[in-house]
């Protein structure tokens, strides 16, 4: 069984990137299960609209995850409890958390579950992502499934490699969001997880992790806030990974690294 994901989609030109190269690549690859962070995805670079969600689904996204900034955009709670699809972390505090944290889908008869999580080393307080997991997990084995992809976006690579280390053995896949830079370290652990610390980001290259350079720099300079704006110009990137499991016993087989940027353009090998 064959996954595609794409790391975090910024702003209007990650939405460009998406469009054009999403149905290029499934073309390619064939993957049965297409997972897309889409927690950049509005104009401004924070949270995601309804037209962003159904725009990245209209391109090939099977599965829409989301991060910390789940809720930057109020939009989100007028539809996020209407689909399965769009995630938010399973680990948000609460009680009554609008949407979902984990999307259970049926692949040609074998049973999947694409788990989004949230870490907590210098990010906002959620609950604890280990242990929120740990029982996702055991239920969604004792349901039979075993085929379980896992979105974790946190910001420390130790974070990172923890949970997929915890995890091994346990799910498909992890793979990191949120810092937007793609990490050379994709690996099967143990002959059973695929691991890659962070897929990278889906938008403007030119900038700092997809905001504009100058303010991100007078902000490092003065010590003093500066309004961060999506860049807008240059050329755009696009990263990600595809990876193929073994859809009986939900073993990772194979994972590598998907790049195209100025200095990688698509190929179709």
């Amino acid at each position: 069984m064959q996954f595609l994901f794409l790391g975090d989609v910024v702003g209007d030109m990650g939405m460009q990137m998406v469009t054009q190269y999403l149905p290029q690549l499934k073309k390619e690859f064939k993957p049965q299960v297409t997972i897309v962070n889409g927690e950049n995805a509005t104009n401004q670079g924070r949270g995601i609209t309804q037209a962003r969600f159904k725009g990245l689904m209209k391109a090939g996204a099977d599965v829409v995850t989301l991060g910390n900034h789940a809720w930057n955009n109020q939009e989100i709670f007028t539809f996020i409890d209407q689909t399965t699809n769009l995630l938010r972390p399973l680990n948000y505090p609460g009680e009554h958390v609008p949407g979902h944290g984990v999307c259970r889908l049926n692949v040609n008869g074998t049973p999947v579950a694409v788990i989004n999580l949230q870490g907590r080393v210098f990010m906002e307080g959620t609950d604890d992502p280990f242990a929120a997991v740990d029982h996702l997990v055991e239920d969604l084995h004792a349901a039979g499934v075993r085929v379980i992809f896992v979105d974790f976006h946190a910001e420390t690579t130790s974070e990172k490699k923890a949970m997929a280390l915890f995890l091994t053995g346990r799910v498909s896949a992890i793979v990191g969001t949120h810092t937007h830079v793609q990490t050379n370290d994709s690996q099967i652990l143990d002959h059973q997880t695929a691991f890659l610390t962070d897929a990278g980001m889906t938008g403007p290259a030119a900038g700092v992790i997809g905001m504009e350079y100058q303010p991100v720099i007078q902000k490092f300079l003065t010590a003093r806030p500066h309004r961060f704006a999506v860049q807008t110009t240059g050329a755009g990137i696009l990263s990600g990974c595809v990876l193929n499991v073994d859809a009986q016993t939900g073993r990772a087989k194979k994972i590598r690294t998907i790049l195209i940027d100025a200095e990688h353009p698509y190929q179709n090998v």
